[in-house]
């Protein structure tokens, strides 16, 4: 569905009083947040587990997960469990489908979702791929749900000039970062 779709289909909705999950469905948020799937190269999904040290027993949380293959990788090759969330049904139908045909099903969830009400207070590690005013948004978020020593690594986007990453690499022509929670104070 186009963007100019998209908005006109909200204007519809919004009259007849059923905007907020309508656009939800269309790939928009109640919170009016555009969101386009573009998925990372698989040497980029590689390079972001990587950098976040997933290794067995951690739960790897993928904000905005797309078709699923952050989490799917992480159960297949380092015998992670994981949780995909993304606002868009189709995205979700996918992923739980690649999930099927990886045969992790047993290992990962999809759950339909705005990833700024969701709850990921038990995740090890979590991944992004959105832009950087979203992460900046997540931010708080994430500082207040995720346990001192989590890992949070982010394709292209970074948080903040207050929040340097501790770690970046270079893959594919584009950047990937780590964060990892601080003690709390």
């Amino acid at each position: 569905m186009s963007r100019r779709s998209v908005l006109k289909l909200a204007g519809v909705l919004a009259l007849a009083g059923l905007a907020p999950r309508a656009l939800a469905q269309a790939g928009k948020s109640h919170l009016d947040l555009e969101v386009d799937f573009v998925p990372s190269e698989p040497e980029v999904v590689e390079a972001m587990l990587k950098l976040a040290g997933v290794k067995p027993g951690d739960v790897v949380y993928d904000l905005g997960c797309g078709d699923g293959r952050i989490v799917i990788t992480a159960a297949r090759q380092y015998g992670a469990t994981g949780v995909g969330i993304d606002i868009d049904p189709e995205r979700i139908a996918e992923a739980k489908e690649n999930a099927k045909k990886a045969r992790v099903g047993d290992k990962v969830k999809f759950r339909q979702g705005d990833v700024f009400e969701a709850d990921f207070h038990d995740a090890t590690v979590v991944t992004l791929f959105l832009r950087t005013d979203y992460n900046r948004k997540l931010r708080p978020r994430l500082l207040a749900q995720l346990k001192p020593g989590t890992r949070i690594v982010s394709h292209e986007h970074d948080f903040a000039e207050d929040w340097p990453p501790e770690k970046t690499v270079r893959v594919a022509g584009t950047t990937v970062f780590r964060w990892t929670i601080p003690a709390k104070k």
